[in-house]
């Protein structure tokens, strides 16, 4: 991320002075997907890619925000009726609601904001901008006396409440939380967290992008919801102490599958394996067994195609494309219905497979796919 270009920018579009500059990363989730609202585990990482912002109070009760890859200026007050329209600067303003909320004294300012997370790719570009002002209004107007956990749950409030997003925590938890050469499990039902070595020496980690639109419809993610919620309640009859999936064996999803669906149990049985997936890699991990870990990437995306079924043409021909080039580990991220696979390479195969599955992509499907490499990098701070 290019600090001295977004302090050229905050130079220019404000009174010629400087303030502070503060980062926060997007973020990739190794594996877990459709876990969280299930009780189970999620296991993020914040990259080497987010948002960076320069912020001075300006003595005024207006925050005067500039866009600079948008190339668009916003004022706004600090009251709830002042909410602004700009769809990006109701981040910001929900931001300082959300700390005011927390009885931190925010005042006006000035900023100017950019980033380099790739939209649309499921790397969390809003919960970098979240986070990047939720840090630096809880240093510069609270003295820091908001927690890092009351942080991410700022950004997720702001989501809620501003932006009409009723997301997790898991996007914000990462981009707050993250540490270089880490991975983190989050348990989704308590909170609890845990960080996991990753240094895979010797492999890389890039994401191909679809180029599909990252949209997690609506009417479908709630049906799935719905599925797994079925499969909790048939399964409560014989074992009444079971709150989540998270709580439930497959034997017991076996007992109930005379009272389900068969598409109810399809997800379900998604999620049970996914739930253990997630620990089974986190012990691969703390023995550096990489190729443990592939294994069950390629597992995630074959339950999340065929069992959960959220994937797509395109996702499953990326993931055909790693199998066939002798990429380690590859699967759908995030919820899928578009978005990216994330790949884990061996650095000698990298160079093949990307130049390869561009020109396969394109020759399927008339354009080529992103490609982003990413490196697990560290959390929310402020950069001087």
């Amino acid at each position: 991320m290019d600090t001295e270009y977004v302090r050229s920018r905050f130079i220019k579009h404000f009174d010629g002075t400087t303030g502070f500059l503060y980062a926060s990363p997007g973020r990739i989730n190794l594996i877990g997907e459709h876990t969280d609202y299930n009780g189970g585990f999620v296991f993020p990482g914040a990259v080497d890619k987010g948002m960076i912002a320069e912020i001075k109070p300006n003595g005024t009760d207006k925050v005067k925000a500039y866009s600079i890859d948008l190339k668009d200026y916003v004022e706004f007050g600090l009251n709830e009726e002042d909410a602004p329209r700009a769809s990006w600067a109701r981040y910001i303003f929900g931001v300082c609601r959300e700390m005011i909320k927390r009885c931190v004294d925010v005042k006006g300012f000035n900023t100017a904001f950019a980033g380099d997370v790739p939209l649309g790719a499921g790397m969390s570009s809003s919960a970098a901008l979240e986070s990047t002002y939720a840090f630096a209004l809880n240093e510069l107007f609270g003295e820091n006396k908001i927690d890092k956990f009351e942080l991410a749950k700022v950004g997720q409030a702001t989501e809620h409440n501003y932006c009409g997003v009723n997301c997790g925590i898991m996007d914000q938890f990462a981009s707050v939380f993250g540490k270089a050469g880490s991975l983190i499990r989050l348990d989704c039902r308590s909170l609890e967290y845990q960080y996991f070595p990753f240094h895979p020496e010797g492999y890389r980690l890039v994401l191909m992008d679809s180029v599909v639109k990252h949209e997690l419809a609506s009417s479908a993610y709630n049906k799935r919801r719905q599925s797994c919620e079925a499969a909790v309640a048939a399964i409560q009859k014989k074992h009444p102490h079971v709150e989540f999936l998270r709580d439930c064996t497959m034997a017991m999803l076996e007992e109930a599958k005379a009272d389900i669906s068969a598409e109810d149990y399809m997800r379900a049985e998604y999620v049970i394996e996914e739930i253990q997936r997630v620990l089974d890699v986190c012990e691969a991990l703390e023995k550096d067994d990489y190729e443990t870990v592939g294994k069950k990437m390629y597992e995630t995306h074959h339950g999340m195609s065929k069992l959960y079924e959220v994937s797509c043409e395109e996702l499953d021909f990326l993931n055909d494309c790693a199998k066939e080039y002798g990429v380690t580990g590859s699967r759908v991220m995030g919820g899928g219905f578009g978005g990216c696979t994330i790949n884990l390479v061996k650095d000698e195969l990298y160079d093949n497979f990307v130049e390869k599955t561009k020109a396969a992509f394109k020759a399927k499907f008339g354009r080529s796919p992103k490609v982003y490499d990413v490196v697990i990098g560290d959390g929310s701070r402020r950069l001087e």
